[in-house]
Formats: C-alpha cells, sequence, structure tokens
C-alpha cells in the first residue's frame, strides 16, 4: 500500500512540475504550428515544431526549479523540476540544431524578435507574477514566433512570415485581454472595457495594413472581424452567462477558426 501511495504522490508531482498552469497557453502554443506546418510543411518544420513544444514545456520545471533554488530550498518536487527542465531544454536545442541543418533558409529573425518577450515572462515567472497580464501577453506573443519560423524554413519570404506571426499575436492579445475581462464581467459584473476595444482596434487596423501591403490575406481580417464581434457580444448585456471553462473551450473555437481562415487566405490567395 505504501509503495503505490508513494508512485501516486510522485505522479502528482510530476504532473505539478510539468503541466503548465495556464491552460490556454497551449492553445497558443499550437496554434503557429498547425499553420507553420500547414502553409510551409518541411523537415526543419517539422524539428521546429518539436523545438516549440519542449520550449513552452521547459517553462513550468524551469521556473520552479529556479524559485526554489532561489529561496534555498529543496523539496521534493524540486529534483523533479531540475530533471525535467533539463530534459525539455536538451530537446528543444537538439531539436533546434537538427532544424538549422535541414532548413531551405535561415529562421532565426522572429526567434531573435521573440527573445524580449520571453524575457519578460521569465521575469514575471521568477517574480511568482506568471498571472500578470503582461507575462501572459508577453509569452502569448513569443510563443507565436514558432509559425514565422517554420514558415522561414519552408522557403517563405520574411515579410509573410513575419506577418502570419502577427495576426496569430492579435489573436493572442485580443483573446487574453477579452477572456479576463470576460471572467472579471462574470464574476464581479463589472470590468474595464478600454483595454479590449483599444485592442480589437488596433488588430483591425494591423492586419488591414498587411493585408492592404499583400502580406496577409483578407481572410485573416475577416477573422479578426469576428473576433470583434464575439468580444463586443460576450461583453455585452445580452450575453449568456457561462462558466470559466466554457469560456475557455469558445476561446479555442476562435483561435481554430482564425487559423483556417489565415491558412486558407494564404492558399487561395483570398
Amino acid at each position: 500500500m505504501s509503495r503505490t501511495v508513494a508512485q501516486g504522490q510522485t505522479g502528482r508531482t510530476i504532473r505539478l512540475v510539468t503541466m503548465p498552469v495556464e491552460h490556454g497557453g497551449w492553445a497558443f502554443m499550437l496554434e503557429p504550428i498547425l499553420a507553420g506546418c500547414i502553409l510551409a510543411l518541411s523537415g526543419a518544420g517539422l524539428w521546429l515544431s518539436v523545438a516549440t513544444l519542449a520550449t513552452f514545456m521547459v517553462r513550468q520545471p524551469l521556473k520552479m526549479a529556479l524559485i526554489d533554488r532561489r529561496n534555498g530550498k529543496r523539496f521534493p518536487r524540486t529534483l523533479w523540476a531540475e530533471r525535467f527542465a533539463a530534459l525539455f531544454a536538451t530537446v528543444a536545442l537538439a531539436t533546434l540544431v537538427l532544424a538549422l541543418l535541414t532548413a531551405r533558409a535561415p529562421f532565426w529573425l522572429p526567434i531573435l524578435l521573440a527573445a524580449p518577450f520571453a524575457l519578460l515572462q521569465a521575469y514575471f515567472d521568477l517574480q511568482r507574477q506568471s498571472r500578470q497580464m503582461a507575462a501572459e501577453l508577453a509569452g502569448a506573443v513569443a510563443i507565436g514566433a514558432g509559425g514565422a519560423a517554420i514558415t522561414l524554413a519552408g522557403g517563405w519570404a520574411v515579410a509573410p512570415a513575419l506577418a502570419l506571426w502577427t495576426i496569430l499575436a492579435a489573436r493572442a492579445v485580443t483573446s487574453i485581454l477579452y477572456v479576463r475581462a470576460r471572467l472579471r464581467l462574470e464574476r464581479e459584473g463589472a470590468f474595464d472595457k478600454a483595454p479590449v476595444v483599444v485592442s480589437h482596434i488596433a488588430a483591425l487596423a494591423l492586419i488591414a495594413g498587411l493585408a492592404v501591403a499583400g502580406w496577409a490575406p483578407w481572410l485573416a481580417l475577416l477573422a479578426l472581424v469576428i473576433l470583434t464581434a464575439r468580444a463586443a457580444w460576450g461583453l455585452s448585456p445580452w450575453r449568456r452567462s457561462v462558466r470559466a471553462q466554457v469560456v475557455g473551450t469558445q476561446e479555442l473555437g476562435a483561435g481554430l477558426l482564425t487559423v483556417a481562415l489565415t491558412v486558407a487566405g494564404y492558399l487561395f490567395s483570398l
């Protein structure tokens, strides 16, 4: 019996140190991979997909290990956190090297541009402020660089690759601000409308500019229009009150819709 209990405790500890607590982060990580692989599938792109996943997974154990070390404490979770941080970091580095060796063209630009956002998120993590708005926004923008890197490795030009990242980053930023406002509205009956309104207007203007320049498809703008309508309805007095899990599921659908319309726009020049 004691062995079974110990195994159960070990399993819970491993889940604690490996599974990111921000469930929405999975969508923000997978959407760029999905879009990039559909639009410019290549061997290097597959390696970059694994590198993106491993980079996403390294955050939780690395955060725990560094916080424990900074506090001068070692818990049963600490050793597991160090082991998994080393494992995920090794996988990320190895697959990044393999991508470099097999890529058709350089793909470093979006990774370099994403680095400041990743460092900002890491700073908030070490301060135990991962739930801060700035931390969530920085992390979502950073992880979206994976899609741009995948398309660059597959032979895309720089401008449309960065435009793809911009579209998905706009979807992520507006989603985070909307969900935070929606959940506060459901719990407290009040929310700050300004960040949601400004972010959606800015996203629409930005994607429209990219479409006019020929770097983004007009269907991507349609996706942002739909997301704007979703936010307007979801924060209106006529909305139907729902649980947080339902809001999360709806946002998953919004992300998939954005990817589908964007990919279709690029593939068919719409």
